[in-house]
């Protein structure tokens, strides 16, 4: 059977099944059809890595809740944001639904950011994944992860309520009219085990210090958000008239007013200067324990709020809360520009600096023929605990088109 075959035999049945429908995007395949076989062992190491580095970013944001406004505002937190960020955590752990990236390198897996605010790739990972193992009779790596969910947000759910918030009209929002988008957030919906709604953005209203959902008609209140919508657009958000309803929601949730998921302290630890905070403290030999710093020397990278690879090796400079590759820069060591991402999103962000590393390379079959492209896995932490994986094949700089490739494990 060739390539577009097995494509068809496993994308028309999810496609007709309508929890995956994007296996198309912007006019381009996305989703693979072929599996990517990995050791058990380098499996084990991914999820070894992921709640390693995990305890590490709840224990940063819990001390930086406690911190003044000068440090939030070196993390490039929005003041806007200040009162609601500090909204201590409800769970032991920074986030519900998380992702580490990690490019495997010479030197071992490396961690290039944490999504701990608004996470994509869900579906591929907890759904897709498994069934393009059945096709081919594999192992599925993240074999039974999706029953993660209802236990997380099960535990956050019962955290809000010991707070005394009211807990029963849950909400989960996305733009409706963005595929992917709306179905991610209406596959964690289910999986999520709670007697939830889905709504669009759009029908979101604020009024009297009350965060309503437009129904038909009526105005229901928001008890719970579960929101697909980053705390810092939050920020931006007006009203036809001007009005900054993005703020006053935050001041909602800064009053425990309305319960969010992620919770706030997902957005501090989504900050990429949290990872330059994370590595001087290291570098200064403070603040973690020895297992701690070990974690840090293998699993992180240099990186800097400044940049100190100028003359002396290749780097990277990134938006501190861009996503999918938007205003990533590669550089030589001499400051002559290697690769830069076309797109006109984050430029206007701080940017901080990493080290450049060398990611593995993989041959892939595409409809467009063999494609050898950049390797990057995506470990998920759901719950405090590592979760399913996914991994995405691109250019050196991985943006919205990298392919989705399937993973199984070797027997």
């Amino acid at each position: 059977m060739d390539y577009e075959a097995h494509r068809k035999q496993i994308y028309q049945p999810l496609q007709a099944e309508g929890v995956f429908t994007w296996d198309w995007m912007y006019g381009e395949e996305y989703a693979l059809a072929g599996l990517h076989l990995i050791s058990a062992e380098l499996r084990q190491e991914l999820a070894e890595a992921t709640e390693r580095l995990g305890a590490i970013f709840t224990k940063m944001v819990g001390v930086i809740q406690q911190g003044g406004d000068e440090l939030l505002l070196e993390l490039g937190i929005p003041p806007e944001t200040f009162d609601a960020v500090r909204v201590t955590m409800p769970v032991p752990h920074a986030t519900v639904v998380g992702r580490f990236d990690f490019a495997p390198t010479k030197d071992g897996l490396k961690m290039l950011e944490l999504n701990a605010d608004t996470p994509t790739g869900i579906v591929e990972a907890f759904h897709v994944n498994g069934r393009v193992c059945a096709h081919y009779g594999a192992q599925d790596p993240n074999a039974g992860a999706a029953e993660q969910f209802a236990a997380a947000f099960g535990e956050v759910m019962a955290a809000y309520a010991r707070e005394g918030r009211p807990t029963e009209r849950i909400w989960f929002a996305a733009l409706d009219w963005h595929e992917e988008d709306a179905g991610t957030t209406k596959y964690l919906l289910e999986k999520s085990g709670l007697a939830g709604k889905f709504v669009a953005l759009a029908d979101l209203r604020v009024l009297d210090d009350v965060l309503y959902v437009l129904e038909g008609e009526e105005m229901v209140p928001v008890d719970v958000w579960y929101r697909l919508h980053a705390l810092e657009k939050l920020v931006e958000d007006r009203d036809e008239d001007g009005y900054p309803t993005g703020e006053h929601v935050l001041r909602l949730i800064a009053e425990g007013r309305v319960a969010i998921i992620n919770p706030p302290s997902g957005f501090l630890a989504q900050t990429k200067a949290l990872q330059a905070l994370i590595w001087n403290l290291h570098e200064q030999g403070q603040f973690f324990t020895a297992e701690e710093h070990a974690a840090i020397a293998k699993y992180m990278l240099p990186t800097y709020l400044e940049n100190r690879f100028l003359g002396q090796k290749a780097f990277v400079a990134k938006p501190i809360f861009g996503r999918e590759g938007g205003a990533v820069s590669l550089f030589a060591a001499d400051g002559q520009p290697i690769e830069q991402d076309g797109e006109e999103f984050y430029w206007e962000q701080p940017m901080i600096y990493q080290e450049l590393v060398e990611m593995e390379t993989v041959e892939v079959e595409t409809l467009k023929g063999p494609y050898r492209g950049h390797l990057l896995w995506g470990s998920f932490w759901i719950g405090g605990r590592a979760s399913a994986i996914n991994a995405r094949i691109g250019g050196r700089i991985t943006g919205n088109l990298s392919y989705f490739l399937p993973v199984g494990i070797k027997e």
